[in-house]
């Protein structure tokens, strides 16, 4: 073997190590990576004496967001809660014979975990997605009086839930904040999310839907 032939392979042979060691460092940072990215979905912002607890709608999320609601309006946060309707219906309910909405079975939930019944109200109209429904609920809280709205929505939802929000009230003297549900009930935990591919739809699917809004509104 001559002296350049073995400089050669010498120089591959750290090539490939070094390449090694960088892919060893990368899959062994991948879930901190992970977890960074389904952290920063998560915000919280306090408002002082909200006048209402508002609970964005989600069929697939529905029972975390009534139980933190209602958990919220146990610790005396706001006096009532706001659901609104994005026109989703679940499956067959053989006691009532039909198949209910989502914002009726959140209904029942809160009832449930100790909310009255008429502490419990609907903004009318039909939710089509996060930004028409902040100004469903903007338009909601122009007509009753409510200056301070408490957002209750998923954790990973919740930056663009209050970008939009914010977005919403703007010029209308409504202040808003967010309190989301902790993830991991029945969303994925930040840890554990991209090893699912509804993790990835949730988490990974939540950033393109950010840039989408931030571009369109």
């Amino acid at each position: 073997m001559t002296a350049n032939t073995q400089i050669r392979a010498k120089r591959k042979a750290t090539r490939r190590r070094r390449f090694l060691i960088i892919a060893a460092v990368l899959l062994a940072a991948s879930p901190f990576v992970a977890w960074c990215a389904a952290r920063l979905l998560i915000v919280k912002a306090d408002v002082q004496s909200p006048d209402a607890i508002v609970v964005l709608s989600g069929s697939s999320t529905y029972v975390e967001r009534a139980a933190w609601a209602a958990q919220l309006y146990g610790e005396g946060r706001a006096p009532v809660i706001v659901l609104t309707n994005d026109g989703l219906i679940s499956g067959w309910d053989r006691l009532e014979e039909r198949n209910p909405y989502y914002y009726e079975l959140s209904t029942r939930r809160l009832e449930q975990q100790g909310v009255p019944a008429d502490r419990i109200q609907l903004a009318p109209g039909q939710a089509l997605g996060t930004y028409e429904e902040s100004l469903l609920v903007r338009d909601y809280a122009t007509a009753h009086n409510l200056k301070r709205l408490l957002i209750v929505t998923s954790g990973y939802h919740s930056r663009r839930a209050l970008w939009s929000m914010r977005r919403a009230c703007e010029g209308s003297g409504i202040e808003v904040g967010i309190d989301s549900a902790p993830p991991g009930w029945q969303t994925p935990s930040p840890w554990a999310w991209w090893r699912k591919r509804w993790g990835w739809k949730i988490v990974g699917g939540e950033y393109v839907k950010m840039i989408y809004y931030w571009v369109k509104y």
